[in-house]
């Protein structure tokens, strides 16, 4: 592929998920660029005209769903891939139907997101039990997600989470699944 073909948009608010990604993919010769909410997401997509979005279905408490359209009024073969921790057969089929190209329940490793990403066919799990999140994981998650909205106050993230601060340092210290990005 041509540089100009690897260009790639992540729509994700998770700072943390989205930082790691977005390290992960460049280390892998895409051009990453990166936007938090659906209005800058937008925006990046109208500068970039990325071949390729990762788009997160939950931002902030807003259906990415509703961005793959206009996404794709802003870059027509830009080849979507829903990204969710929320993973049902209905989302998946609608996130299709609107024009996504692919779609991954979280937590996804990167050789998954790069097959997604690549891949012709589409795999959607027959059992929605197979993409429940574990409960670690949904903690884990949890965890970051506070601690970013903390600004990376552990004190504060503590107090928030009503946890002992050694017991939240303890859990971030813990690694997360081998192979999760």
């Amino acid at each position: 592929m041509s540089e100009c073909a690897r260009r790639l948009l992540i729509i994700d608010d998770d700072e943390s998920f989205r930082s790691t990604l977005t390290r992960s993919l460049t280390r892998k010769g895409f051009i990453v660029s990166a936007a938090a909410t659906l209005e800058t997401g937008l925006d990046s997509c109208r500068q970039q005209k990325p071949e390729y979005i990762l788009l997160d279905l939950n931002l902030a408490g807003q259906s990415g769903l509703s961005l793959i359209k206009p996404l794709l009024e802003e870059a027509p073969n830009a080849r979507i891939v829903v990204l969710t921790g929320y993973a049902s057969i209905q989302t998946a089929v609608s996130a299709l139907k609107l024009g996504a190209y692919h779609y991954l329940p979280k937590p996804a490793n990167l050789v998954d997101i790069i097959k997604a990403l690549n891949d012709d066919a589409v795999e959607i799990p027959e059992n929605p039990e197979q993409s429940r999140l574990s409960i670690q994981h949904m903690e884990w998650e949890y965890i970051h997600r506070t601690l970013a909205e903390y600004d990376g106050n552990i004190a504060a993230t503590a107090r928030a989470l009503n946890m002992h601060r050694r017991t939240l340092q303890r859990k971030l210290r813990k690694k997360r699944a081998s192979g999760v990005v």
